[in-house]
């Protein structure tokens, strides 16, 4: 499992990039990314080399924001291997709230990052089904 960093920030030019900005200073980095956005505010969610510090460090320059357990849970690079982790957690009864890609830096395969109810329990289920959860 690891921990997410949730970000609201003003849906403005030049916001991201000084978010980008901040972790680069300090040297944090981005390993997975997804953005929601809406005419005033934006939601930025990342997987980043250090939560805490990136926390912080987004706290102190007026940023709000918050970490959230999330699963990634590598996956074949073929045709069809989202769809099948999806009818696993179907036929489980799990629901997905979110997902967006990253990948493992070691095995270059891409990593699919789901935010769900139970993100312990879904990952039992699916190191069941012969996944590999990060």
């Amino acid at each position: 499992m690891l921990k997410q960093v949730s970000i609201y920030a003003e849906n403005k030019k030049g916001c991201f990039q000084n978010i980008t900005g901040l972790l680069n200073d300090n040297s944090i980095n981005i390993l997975g990314s997804v953005t929601n956005d809406s005419a005033e505010y934006g939601i930025i969610r990342m997987v980043v080399s250090d939560p805490e510090k990136c926390v912080e460090v987004l706290k102190n320059n007026g940023y709000i924001c918050k970490t959230t357990t999330v699963l990634a849970v590598e996956c074949p690079d073929e045709v069809g291997a989202l769809d099948k982790i999806l009818k696993t957690l179907y036929s489980s009864n799990i629901n997905v709230n979110y997902i967006y890609l990253s990948f493992n830096r070691d095995s270059g395969l891409p990593i699919m990052v789901m935010h769900t109810e139970d993100v312990a329990q879904v990952e039992n289920i699916l190191i069941n089904k012969g996944y590999n959860c990060i």
